[in-house]
């Protein structure tokens, strides 16, 4: 009788870590599937913004250069950019918002390697250093993120909405973010740091609705109809109002400091608030051993290097001068530039007309 207990007891024993088993290896899947959509997506968004690049660069070669958007070619590459943000939006109802976020450097390092390939771009050493960072950071971080797997429902996220720890991540970040605003509006400060943190912050509660809409789409399709609760509609205007306001931020920098500078500046601060509200919305990293989560920590760091490296002049390689200085022609002596120097206050102007004025009344006097 002992015997057969026993036996049935070592019978249900093997039952549970197979079971256990089968649940860990379709939840590395799940997870794989997410990781494999944010890389794609990121790819695709780089041959797009390439494409589009391109076309810049076709109509500016016309002799009578059309409107942008009348280029079918760009429409092309707009129309891959939305087909890789959804690749984007999917990955974030099947893994992690930890892992999701930093692979982010996949489409700049994608990028680089497009424009050598078709645009004929230089290849530079910093290049090929940034791209085998950014891999090797890809690789860290796919293999120690956290492997927590939860099933994003509604009532899942309605009980973290209003956990006390959102709670409070969300009054200070409203605090600094109108701190911020206030300094930006009111006192004229447009410091890229302070642009780049209020879209940082607004990161924060995009990815956080981005995982929930995209969590209750697919516990719809695979489980239960979700879309019915009020909380999935919250989260959908919260999605949409954070991205509109991120992108008028993002473009603001854009227009004020080169590329070069906003990108891997904006890399780092998105990826990091991203985290950070992974962490603390969905407590991703809940029960995670500190060397789990140290060399996640360094994986980040690789990525973020790699990004800067690759970024790192890369515009101003093709950039003309801004001015021709005629006080550099062999035997031909001028105290004037043609154009003034671009970070002058003059720049775009004629040279004062009364300096010329006075020149020639004093040749005059002379003759």
């Amino acid at each position: 009788m002992n015997t057969m207990i026993r036996g049935v007891a070592e019978e249900s024993r093997l039952k549970g870590q197979i079971r256990s088993t089968l649940v860990r290896k379709s939840q590395n899947l799940i997870h794989l599937l997410g990781v494999l959509l944010a890389i794609l997506g990121n790819l695709v968004v780089s041959i797009s913004l390439n494409i589009q690049k391109y076309s810049h660069v076709q109509l500016a070669h016309q002799e009578h250069p059309r409107p942008y958007f009348k280029s079918a070619l760009w429409w092309v590459g707009a129309a891959l950019m939305a087909v890789g943000e959804m690749g984007n939006f999917a990955a974030y109802g099947f893994a992690p918002i930890t892992l999701i976020a930093p692979l982010g450097c996949m489409s700049v390092t994608g990028s680089a390697i497009i424009s050598v390939m078709f645009l004929k771009e230089n290849l530079r050493a910093s290049d090929l250093l940034g791209m085998t960072l950014a891999f090797a950071g890809t690789y860290l971080l796919v293999n120690f993120a956290p492997d927590r797997n939860q099933s994003i429902s509604a009532r899942t996220v309605q009980y973290y909405f209003v956990g006390w720890q959102f709670l409070i991540y969300v009054i200070l970040e409203i605090l600094i973010f109108c701190t911020l605003l206030y300094f930006h509006k009111r006192k004229g400060m447009k410091h890229m740091v302070i642009l780049l943190t209020l879209v940082a912050l607004l990161a924060s509660l995009t990815v956080i609705s981005v995982k929930a809409v995209s969590g209750m789409i697919t516990f719809s399709v695979t489980e239960k109809m979700q879309l019915t609760y009020p909380i999935f509609y919250i989260m959908f205007i919260i999605m949409i109002a954070s991205c509109v306001f991120q992108v008028k931020f993002l473009s603001q920098a854009t227009k004020l400091y080169d590329t070069t500078m906003v990108v891997p500046v904006n890399h780092l601060f998105f990826t990091t608030s991203a985290i950070t509200a992974g962490i603390i919305f969905y407590q991703e990293f809940h029960g995670a051993a500190f060397l789990t989560v140290f060399i996640y920590i360094f994986g980040c760091f690789l990525s973020f290097l790699g990004v800067f490296l690759v970024t790192r002049n890369r515009e101003k390689e093709h950039l003309p001068q801004s001015y021709i200085d005629f006080g550099n022609i062999p035997g031909k002596q001028m105290l004037d530039k043609i154009q003034p120097d671009s970070n002058g206050l003059s720049y775009g102007t004629l040279p004062d007309g009364s300096d010329s004025t006075k020149s020639q009344s004093g040749e005059k006097k002379e003759v």
